[in-house]
């Protein structure tokens, strides 16, 4: 984790414990109700979310609730769903762990708090969760960024993410990539909020570097496994074009103890 910037751990979760958490989603999944004005697609182009989920209140107002954003190309010109709710998802954030007792039972369970203790966090506090999606044929691109863009501290290096592969993750699939060692270079941009008032809602501070694809390495993980993600390690995922889907739970959490947490964050 030190050396690369992220490290795979198997056999987190038990099968069963990841089919009870897809269950559970699948539950919420079919009482959702998100309102025409809401329905919001989730990217992680630049030029995207400023003009989607930056500038929409549903988005950054999430932070201590459970909602829901869609995959590209799922609505129709009056909003509609061209396809079924539940494929249609990309995410599911961003509170689980406050709300969602199952959720939260894995966030907090003695298996994570070992993990924090081996890594030397002393007072780490959970940030934000989310279950996401990578549907058959239609799961999108996450292209490549950096955690810490999101989740600013001072000093950086505070944050780290706990993704769990809630079934089997391959290239084929989706599986995450990394550019090793990439987390010893600091973050090339930062979205922050934009004065009460103002349109979007929030704006980068900097733009994100162009990355040679040769640096990337590929993490395919088995389900139940957990990849432990620094918040300034360069990874991305692929469009999933299978026939299988890739389905995760994943939260971050910050070391409280001489850290300050960005008033800009969104």
């Amino acid at each position: 984790y030190m050396k690369d910037g992220y490290v795979v751990l198997d056999g987190l979760l038990t099968p069963q414990e990841c089919d009870e958490l897809r269950q559970r989603m699948a539950e919420i999944v079919d009482r959702m109700d998100v309102p025409d004005h809401c329905r919001t697609t989730f990217s992680t182009y630049h030029d995207e979310q400023l003009k989607k989920q930056g500038n929409a209140d549903y988005f950054i107002t999430s932070g201590d609730k459970i909602r829901f954003f869609f995959e590209k190309g799922v609505f129709d010109d009056k909003g509609e769903f061209i396809m079924p709710k539940q494929r249609s998802l990309n995410k599911v954030g961003h509170a689980l762990h406050a709300y969602e007792p199952l959720f939260k039972k894995v966030t907090h369970s003695p298996k994570i708090q070992g993990i924090a203790k081996k890594l030397g966090l002393v007072s780490p506090v959970v940030l934000q969760s989310m279950f996401i999606f990578k549907q058959p044929g239609i799961g999108g691109e996450v292209t490549p960024h950096q955690d810490a863009t999101f989740l600013y501290t001072e000093p950086l290096g505070r944050v780290m993410g706990l993704w769990i592969a809630l079934e089997d993750a391959t290239i084929n699939n989706g599986c995450l990539w990394f550019i090793p060692g990439s987390h010893n270079s600091g973050i090339s941009r930062r979205m922050v909020r934009t004065p009460k008032g103002t349109f979007p809602l929030t704006d980068f501070i900097g733009r994100e570097q162009d990355y040679e694809e040769g640096k990337f390495v590929s993490a395919p993980v088995k389900k139940g496994a957990v990849v432990l993600i620094h918040g300034e390690v360069v990874h991305r995922s692929a469009e999933n074009t299978s026939e299988d889907s890739r389905h995760v739970y994943t939260f971050h959490i910050m070391e409280s103890q001489d850290t300050r947490w960005s008033p800009d964050n969104w």
